[in-house]
């Protein structure tokens, strides 16, 4: 990449850095739950509840933010001519690893993108989680640098393959608006949102900002480890510095560990979760928001991890495994012990497979 281009790349991270920071301040200035403005892990939880997967009352509301993010990401790989269908890469791996991305998710209750807000409210309890975050994708690097692989996606014959997951997003969409099909939460997390049309923008225009930058949470610090490019982790920056100025402005910024929204402050627990998390996004090449994007995108492996996290979502709430305010249950604390050996297992195969 010659300097010119790369300064436009440069003001184009930055432009779409603002953008994103501006889309987490205004759903959380309109409602959307307290350190939540925009949790990919929860959301998809609450969508599985909506779709009446698990029967957890407090979580459940087809959010539009999803829905908005999958299909912002289509219309952005529409107009970039980078729409190309593609897949048969592991699929079955990959469905397990975005299961237990998922559950780790939900024992440290967020994904990585509610963890940067967490951050930027004071939570001290995201800022050890990310230490596990960091570390999941270390050893995640470890396995690639020995020659980890799921084997190489291959073009699809038929465009309809790529276009499955943004079809279903988009019937969510209209079912939500014309039917009273789907559960909706009375009280709890699932009954706090920002307008229906705002949080569909709010998606919309971050969708679109996620596959024009690549943005990835995982992908950005694995970046840092493997090649020390940091530029991935501009946009990440944005979201940061916005949501801590929105939150200091608001009087919303309490810097503790005890007495944050919708989180706990068992450490161990939020290490191992996001460990898990950073893990698995490493091996399946994305976090939860980068799967969405890249199923709106085109790729069926991502549409697959897409169900995956649907699925994951489902059963933590169907099995106690979920956290709440109160603390993980000892269910989660085993699941999280099992993710990490099965991830481990799957990367190991994989490793034998590609010295092979």
């Amino acid at each position: 990449m010659n300097t010119q281009t790369s300064y436009k790349e440069y003001a184009v991270l930055v432009l779409c850095g603002v953008l994103a920071a501006g889309v987490v301040i205004a759903l959380a200035a309109l409602g959307n739950p307290p350190n939540m403005a925009l949790c990919i892990a929860c959301f998809m939880r609450d969508t599985a509840g909506a779709l009446k997967l698990h029967t957890a009352a407090p979580v459940q509301y087809m959010r539009p933010e999803i829905i908005g993010i999958v299909l912002g990401a289509f219309c952005m790989a529409l107009v970039r001519k980078e729409f190309k269908p593609k897949g048969g890469s592991a699929p079955v791996a990959r469905f397990v690893l975005s299961f237990f991305m998922m559950i780790g998710a939900l024992v440290f209750l967020g994904c990585p993108l509610r963890m940067i807000l967490r951050m930027g409210a004071g939570d001290l309890n995201a800022w050890v989680g990310l230490v596990g975050f960091a570390a999941g994708i270390a050893l995640g690097v470890v396995f690639l640098k020995n020659g980890f692989s799921l084997g190489k996606a291959t073009p699809s014959a038929h465009k309809l393959e790529g276009m499955i997951v943004p079809i279903i997003v988009a019937v969510f969409l209209v079912v939500s608006l014309t039917t009273s099909l789907f559960a909706i939460s009375q009280k709890g997390p699932g009954s706090i949102h920002a307008p229906l049309i705002a949080s569909l923008i709010g998606g919309l225009i971050f969708g679109a900002v996620s596959q024009r930058t690549r943005l990835c949470f995982a992908g950005g610090f694995r970046d840092v480890f493997i090649t020390r490019d940091a530029s991935r982790l501009i946009v990440i920056a944005f979201i940061f510095v916005g949501i801590l100025a929105f939150n200091l402005i608001t009087g919303h910024f309490k810097l503790s560990f005890d007495a944050q929204p919708i989180a706990h402050a068992q450490a161990l627990w939020n290490v191992l979760g996001l460990f898990v998390v950073g893990l698995a996004a490493t091996l399946m090449g994305g976090c939860p928001l980068r799967q969405l994007v890249l199923a709106g995108s085109g790729n069926s492996d991502a549409g697959i991890s897409f169900f995956g996290l649907l699925v994951g979502a489902a059963f933590a709430h169907n099995f106690g495994l979920a956290s709440s305010g109160q603390g993980t249950t000892f269910a989660g604390q085993v699941m999280i012990v099992v993710g990490i050996v099965v991830l481990c297992v799957i990367a190991a195969c994989n490793l034998n497979k590609a010295k092979a």
